[in-house]
């Protein structure tokens, strides 16, 4: 079986995960709680899968899928101003076709990158517990292991993606700050960076010049890798 079949077949067990009742019974409920903007729109309301190049050197961990994004349209960082900070990073470093993610159905495709989340379903307030973090990391674990291959590097966006990553690989090391870099193994560098909130970047913790910097260093470090 190739690493397309098995990615595939990893997005089928996510979109049908019901381990995590909290979250299913919260995205359940968005289709009678839909934004007057959002109200002729039909929600995805399911665990969100990942996508993005299945040869992917760079690996960006978010958190969760935004109740009005990820949630409403079926993918990760898409329809929502996280999801249109993070593609227009990865284009103007040569990591998407596009600087835009409005629909599943944009015509946007990554280039040796892969975006996925710690948690695969919107949570309450944007704070899953640490039960449904451990639930959902069979998914990231999974999908760490086929993409492993062609792997370079690994950005975690927020303290509970970088969690969720340190638990997986039981590294005990990581520590949370804007920029740092460890060295996970011999040919894999991982860069912690703050998550690109609307709250994050409206209060100016995370400025565009210290964001683009996540993915200029992530590039220069796949070349010299």
């Amino acid at each position: 079986m190739d690493q397309l079949v098995k990615l595939d077949d990893l997005a089928n067990q996510i979109i049908n995960c019901r381990l995590c009742p909290r979250l299913i019974d919260y995205i359940d409920q968005m289709s009678m709680k839909k934004p007057k903007r959002f109200q002729a729109q039909e929600y995805w309301n399911r665990p969100v899968p990942s996508f993005g190049d299945i040869k992917a050197k760079l690996l960006i961990i978010g958190l969760a899928p935004a109740l009005n994004g990820g949630n409403r349209t079926g993918r990760m960082f898409t329809g929502d101003s996280t999801g249109d900070w993070l593609i227009k990073a990865l284009y103007e470093t040569g990591f998407a076709n596009s600087p835009y993610s409005y629909s599943a159905n944009d015509g946007l495709q990554l280039k040796d990158s892969y975006v996925t989340s710690a948690v695969k379903c919107a949570p309450p307030d944007n704070k899953p517990t640490l039960g449904e973090i451990d639930q959902c990391s069979k998914h990231l674990k999974n999908e760490i292991k086929l993409l492993r291959p062609h792997l370079k590097v690994i950005i975690t966006l927020g303290n509970i993606a970088l969690n969720a990553f340190s638990r997986i690989t039981t590294n005990k090391r990581l520590k949370f700050k804007h920029g740092a870099t460890y060295k996970i193994c011999e040919d894999v560098n991982l860069i912690v960076s703050y998550h690109p909130s609307r709250r994050n970047t409206s209060t100016k913790v995370l400025t565009w010049s210290s964001w683009i910097e996540i993915f200029k260093e992530a590039r220069r470090l796949i070349e010299i890798t």
